[in-house]
């Protein structure tokens, strides 16, 4: 299992806008491609006007796969262009748990899904 953690960074003022659109046009496109996603997050304390997401995948073949898929999906493509200019930072990581690290996000039979 990997765990891949992206934290975007808005332009002050424009967060409430951007979490409408998201959720709106591209969270259902992504819940159908890349599947499991663990949170989505706003910052509260410290770099302030950040979003951050954790989604999780079998494998690194696997979020390549899941990924190339949503980039085909024409939907994606649209949203990508109303989304143009929305950050001015990213970052994405790559986590792997060591042996020791609690196995608090899923267990073999449980598969986190969006809640209202």
């Amino acid at each position: 299992m990997i765990y891949e953690h992206r934290t975007y960074t808005l332009p002050h003022g424009t967060m409430d806008s951007y979490l409408q659109r998201y959720e709106r046009d591209a969270l259902p496109l992504q819940l159908k491609h890349l599947g499991q996603l663990l949170g989505f997050f706003v910052t509260d304390i410290g770099t302030l006007n950040q979003v951050v997401h954790i989604w999780a995948y079998a494998s690194h073949a696997d979020r390549e796969q899941r990924r190339q898929a949503l980039d085909a999906d024409p939907l994606w493509s649209a949203f990508k262009k109303t989304n143009r200019g929305s950050f001015v930072h990213q970052e994405v990581k790559i986590l792997q748990p060591t042996s020791f690290s609690p196995n608090f996000f899923m267990s073999h039979n449980h598969h986190p899904t969006h809640n209202r």
